[in-house]
């Protein structure tokens, strides 16, 4: 009994026309070069392809730490002098170990309260040993240190990324590398100039504003002096630079330790031009958190001073002449260079500690040429050489198999295409797999098919019995390899993942093609055939 095939027929055209459209969307024209940049618009190449930079960073996680315990001495200072409990000094004992707090000179008939004070406000993130007699010591506790360090990982990788999608960068990667502690993979295809772009990724010179406690003086011993002969917790020395680059003989600044506004408060930051003095500027504004709190501070500081501190320099001294709520602009003789870089630092907030690197490697746009090329060519020929087998081992029915392969291949590129996958060496490596795997399939359905001719059945009861008994076992390698795969996106790097991509959507494409497209095929040359003609297989 003949099939009725058009609705089938539809579905499939429907789906070729569908990721045929995801490869090369809606072309300029039908002529070679006008494709392949159709093409290129859809699906990106990686980095060993396309050529670009591969970056290892380490994020200093300690200083992220060392600003947590910096705001935890400011607190309890201002708790302890609002309590009327006197000490000696509250510090940080060891600059290796950032995560401590020491409190001395408290005196015995204060030691209970000083106590309660602690455990009430710092116990659930500080171990809380000692007393009056041998100072207090605070340790901040393990889980809250790892925590911290997580975040300040993620927060790295969250601006940095930013910054670099800022710089038009295509398809950038900056993740986790997990073969080493704190440390970040940051990968650039394309990148022509890598040393601006590293600039812009490590600057910390993130914009900070603080109240000034006093200077300029000449020298840090004067600014020290001026102090008692020791720097207090509460407060930092800072030199002075000045934003239009000059010369001027170096000045120190003492300044409270903690920013009124830092980084993170920038809700958004844009180049523009000075009207009176014609010099580039940046205009900021601050969140509506930050905003509220700069104006409780100016408002309360009209006439005293504030610096503005730029990568741990001042860059400039303002007087508050008037309460300011959350916008203004920084002015210097900035190229247009660094009015954009600076704009952008603001714009992508603060690095939460500084980085260091400790792998750069450049791919030359050659080495991608030859690798796309190399790639290319062994996936062609491993097609032809695939589909030629299946031709002279099958007969007629390997027609039937390469055309599955070739829409297999189609639906597999229209799925990178739609997703805007990054195609890596190894996602190559993925292609050339799943033309394997497709394959696989075919010679389980044909072979099956065999047996039950051999056996003495009809053409049509052959096909319906191959298909209907290697289906299992098709759906089960799949299955398995599919979850394999799924294991390897989540655990491997970048060129890991690409091939687990291109594998899986590979594998996805050779089921559908494999068992339905190949089933209509056959079912339509069947409807062909002659009472009692076999199948050419």
């Amino acid at each position: 009994m003949k099939k009725n095939l058009k609705n089938k027929v539809a579905l499939i055209l429907a789906v070729l026309l569908v990721f045929a459209y995801g490869i090369v969307g809606i072309p300029t024209g039908f002529s070679g070069p006008a494709l392949l940049n159709a093409i290129s618009n859809r699906i990106h190449l990686g980095l060993d392809l396309q050529g670009g930079s591969h970056l290892i960073l380490q994020v200093k996680v300690a200083e992220a730490i060392g600003a947590e315990t910096d705001n935890t001495v400011v607190r309890i200072q201002q708790d302890l002098k609002g309590a009327n409990l006197g000490f000696t000094q509250i510090a940080k004992p060891d600059v290796n170990k950032p995560e401590l707090v020491r409190i001395d000179g408290v005196a015995q008939a204060n030691g209970s309260a000083v106590r309660s004070i602690l455990d009430s406000k710092y116990s659930g993130e500080y171990d809380i040993a000692g007393g009056p007699e041998t100072g207090y010591t605070l340790t901040m506790k393990a889980q809250i240190k790892r925590a911290t360090e997580e975040k300040t990982l993620q927060q790295a990788i969250e601006t940095i990324n930013e910054r670099v999608n800022s710089l038009g960068v295509s398809e950038p990667r900056v993740a986790p590398y997990n073969l080493g502690a704190n440390q970040i993979l940051v990968e650039l295809p394309g990148v022509s100039d890598v040393e601006h772009v590293k600039t812009v990724i490590q600057s910390t010179a993130r914009l900070e504003i603080h109240a000034v406690a006093g200077g300029p003086y000449p020298d840090d011993a004067t600014a020290t002096s001026s102090l008692g002969g020791t720097v207090p917790s509460d407060v930092m020395l800072a030199h002075y630079s000045s934003l239009a680059g000059g010369s001027s003989a170096d000045q120190v600044y003492v300044l409270k330790r903690v920013a009124v506004v830092a980084g993170q408060d920038f809700r958004a930051a844009d180049p523009g031009t000075d009207s009176n003095t014609g010099q580039r500027t940046v205009h900021f504004t601050l969140t509506n958190e930050a905003g509220e709190k700069f104006y409780d501070y100016t408002s309360k500081n009209v006439n005293t001073s504030m610096a503005i501190l730029m990568g741990g320099r001042v860059r400039e001294v303002a007087n508050i002449q008037s309460a300011i709520r959350d916008s203004g602009q920084i002015s210097g003789s900035f190229s247009q260079e660094e009015v954009q870089d600076l704009s952008k630092l603001l714009r992508t907030g603060a690095l939460p500690a500084s980085l260091e690197y400790l792998e750069n490697r450049t791919v030359g746009a050659s080495l991608g040429a030859d690798s796309v090329k190399e790639g290319v060519t062994a996936a062609v020929v491993g097609l032809l050489v695939v589909m030629a087998f299946m031709l002279v081992y099958y007969r007629g029915s390997g027609i039937n198999a390469d055309l599955a392969l070739i829409l297999n291949l189609v639906i597999l590129l229209g799925f990178m295409g739609f997703s805007k996958a990054t195609l890596t060496l190894p996602g190559i490596a993925g292609v050339i797999l799943t033309i394997g795997m497709g394959v696989d399939s075919n010679v389980l359905i044909f072979e099956r098919i065999r047996e039950e001719m051999h056996a003495g059945k009809a053409a049509s009861a052959a096909v319906d019995q191959g298909f209907a008994h290697a289906w299992v076992t098709i759906v089960d390698t799949h299955v398995t390899t599919i979850v394999s795969a799924a294991i390897l996106f989540l655990f491997g790097s970048g060129p890991v993942k690409g091939f687990a991509v291109t594998l899986v959507f590979g594998l996805l494409a050779n089921l559908f093609t494999a068992v339905y497209v190949s089933r209509v095929i056959f079912d339509a040359h069947l409807n062909k055939l002659k009472p009692g003609e076999p199948v050419s297989i």
